[in-house]
């Protein structure tokens, strides 16, 4: 095992890898284990109840992947609450969920034995060793775990529904409100797994997309499983025999032997299997993200966030819930207050509701999620009450735990943590639209992560760069000397004087309004009636000294030297695009090809391609001498281009092109192409380029 560093962990993760971790943490016992035992209570309207408890769950998992999607980092609700209501919250959020997830995970191996009749303590071991080779191979043993699971459910549902008894689902709609209440809510831990993988969402790749779309799939593909594998369980069963003796333990073997006797029970026990070493996987996995996350942030000795240089896994993190899960599963039994959990992680629903709110209305704008829960605030309200109800609904002891567990982390942020951190949170910045304080420390994080997120796919920054007025600076000058210059260009193009952009400018610098990162200078504005952003490119071959604050150092300003200044002008009512497009010059300046590849540019165009090279876009200019001359005088749509490439815009002397299908490519054309080349592409200008394929 390689030796930890204080590294992030890798971003391993895809879409199927987000709707496995989120499939296989979720259908496991409530499957396998509840269908009995809630017959007791339900009979046969356990799948209306299967289906209330996913409503009841909605506002608080939506709430969930907005979150995730703003700010994708490790330890999932634990980060979301620290930074929307402080340090505290935090630390109670981060105990709590992670001896909650781990309890849940005691559950299924233990669990388990009653369904198999054996009993797996080396389980904990088995993927405890596999989450050491970090997310990728545990993402990997969790679709084959998931995809094996789902295949003997869809088994088991597909022929289950043609041997029902009719007369066994006579009182499916037939029931007493009291009843189907308390179902509802006995079964709703059956969800819980479902928010997981947010404990690893800064693993996730692409996350914006992968993280929404891979828990709502997760989300729908865990309701059908429910829904209908309880139906078919209690047509095939009857209510009164999975309600025997209190309750049937292994219901989804019972129903599956009256359809080809042994073989079926045997079959159903093979996919019991499968779904506690899901859960086990995801369990862990998961759950060491916290530990890891409170680490990072000095509320846990700081070795737990530290990770491995070979496989990015925060190695502590992973070793100390593996020992806490075995203790769990050789001295305590989980089986008796593993259900108390369900308790906090209702609390920690209501919460996330609570925390979009904060986030919301704080108005901080780099707080950009890529998902939108609907019906705002209305549907998080109903949320915040109906968890909140629930939680009281599940009697004094559910209630005495979940304080329980939020005393202790309240008493050990005061006595260790509270010295150690020095921020606050998003709650902070509401009030001080009510006259109180602020937290500029989280703003600062949150642009952070908008540069580690990237551009979405419809912000036309390649658009913004082609149009750009480029001035190159090869004397001496000065800051407002240059401010005037980009001042007088813009001045045509936004509904602003010249001299009032050259004095906002100037008093942004005064203000600290100006960000300086790696050489580089980020004068910015946002104007009301503005169609589309504008941009000014500076260049100064000897450089300029201005003071103002640097992004890696904090707000306070320093004397920076600059070779490059970037004047963008965007509209006021899109502030977070505008903080995107800032964000990704930030990150493309971070490269270590940039550097060079700004001093030696020869031209403005060769300038512009400074800042937009990256993996993705490649320049073609079809002058005589070159393979792409033989695209002049053909129309785009009969131009053959490498699968997944696109033209964003044609450069045609100081004209910038939007292409059609029908425009004519002609000579000296200068086309900016997006995507993927291929080995027969046509020559491209700047070869030294790195290209993905």
């Amino acid at each position: 095992m390689s030796e930890p560093t204080r590294e992030n962990v890798r971003k391993e993760l895809g879409l199927f890898d987000v709707f496995t971790l989120a499939t296989g943490a979720t259908i496991s016992f409530g499957f396998f284990l509840l269908p009995g035992v809630a017959a007791v209570m339900g009979g046969s309207i356990l799948p209306v109840a299967f289906l209330v408890a996913a409503l009841v769950l909605l506002p608080g998992l939506l709430s969930k992947i907005k979150l995730a999607t703003a700010m994708p980092r490790s330890g999932g609700v634990y980060f979301f609450l620290d930074r929307s209501m402080g340090p505290l919250w935090g630390t109670m959020t981060g105990f709590g969920t992670w001896i909650s997830l781990i309890l849940k995970t005691a559950f299924a191996l233990i669990g388990g034995g009653a369904y198999l009749g054996i009993f797996f303590p080396g389980l904990a071991l088995l993927f405890g060793a596999l989450n050491l080779f970090g997310a990728k191979k545990s993402g990997q043993a969790q679709a084959f775990l998931v995809a094996g699971l789902l295949l003997l459910i869809a088994w088991f549902a597909g022929f289950g529904v043609f041997r029902m008894d009719a007369g066994n689902l006579s009182g499916l709609f037939l029931t007493d409100p009291d009843s189907l209440v308390a179902t509802s809510g006995f079964v709703i831990v059956s969800y819980m797994g479902l928010t997981k993988v947010a404990g690893v969402a800064g693993e996730v790749r692409n996350p914006e997309r992968n993280l929404p779309l891979g828990m709502l799939l997760a989300f729908a593909v865990t309701i059908v499983v429910y829904v209908v594998g309880s139906v078919v369980m209690i047509g095939l069963v009857g209510p009164e025999q999975l309600a025997a003796n209190g309750g049937d333990l292994t219901p989804a073997a019972t129903a599956a032997a009256l359809l080809i006797g042994r073989p079926g029970a045997i079959i159903m026990a093979v996919a019991a299997l499968l779904g506690i070493f899901s859960v086990a996987n995801a369990g862990i996995l998961s759950a060491s993200r916290y530990p890891m996350a409170m680490a990072k942030d000095r509320i846990l000795p700081e070795a737990l966030g530290l990770v491995s240089k070979r496989t990015g896994t925060p190695v502590r993190a992973v070793l100390l819930t593996v020992a806490v899960i075995l203790f769990f599963v050789t001295v305590v039994n989980p089986m008796k207050i593993a259900k108390l959990a369900s308790a906090f992680q209702l609390l920690m629903f209501a919460m996330s509701t609570t925390a979009v709110i904060v986030m919301r209305e704080a108005r901080l704008a780099s707080y950009g999620p890529g998902f939108r829960s609907p019906l705002y605030p209305w549907m998080h309200i109903v949320g915040i009450v109906v968890g909140m109800w629930l939680l009281f609904q599940m009697g004094w002891l559910a209630i005495g735990f979940t304080a329980g567990l939020l005393l202790f982390s309240a008493v050990w942020y005061r006595r260790y943590a509270s010295d150690r951190v020095a921020r606050s949170g998003a709650i902070f910045n509401l009030f001080e639209r009510l006259g109180r304080s602020s937290d500029d420390g989280l703003d600062r994080e949150l642009r952070e992560i908008l540069k580690e997120k990237g551009l979405r796919h419809d912000d036309p920054f390649d658009e913004i760069v082609a149009r750009s007025h480029v001035i190159d600076i090869k004397d001496p000058a000065s800051y407002d000397s240059i401010v005037e210059q980009a001042a007088l260009w813009l001045s045509h193009r936004v509904p602003m004087t010249a001299h009032t952009i050259t004095r906002k400018f100037l008093e942004g610098a005064r203000m600290g309004g100006t960000p300086v990162t790696r050489g580089v200078a980020l004068p910015h504005l946002s104007l009301d009636g503005l169609s589309h952003p504008e941009m000014v490119i500076v260049r100064i071959n000897d450089g300029l000294v201005i003071e103002a604050p640097d992004l890696e150092t904090g707000p306070d300003a320093v004397k920076s030297r600059v070779t490059a200044i970037f004047f963008l002008i965007s509209p006021k009512q899109d502030p977070g695009r505008h903080l995107r497009i800032l964000a990704q010059i930030a990150r493309r300046v971070d490269d270590e090809s940039f550097p060079e590849e700004w001093t030696f540019a020869e031209d403005e165009e060769a300038l512009k391609e400074a800042l937009l090279a990256d993996e993705h876009f490649l320049y073609l200019q079809l002058d005589a001498g070159t393979k792409a001359v033989e695209l002049v005088g053909k129309s785009l749509k009969e131009v053959h281009l490498p699968a997944g490439n696109l033209v964003p815009v044609i450069l045609r002397g100081d004209q910038h092109v939007i292409p059609r299908g029908d425009t004519i490519l002609e000579e000296g054309d200068r086309d900016r192409r997006a995507g993927f080349p291929e080995d027969h592409a046509p020559a491209i200008r700047r070869p030294h380029l790195r290209l993905r394929k």
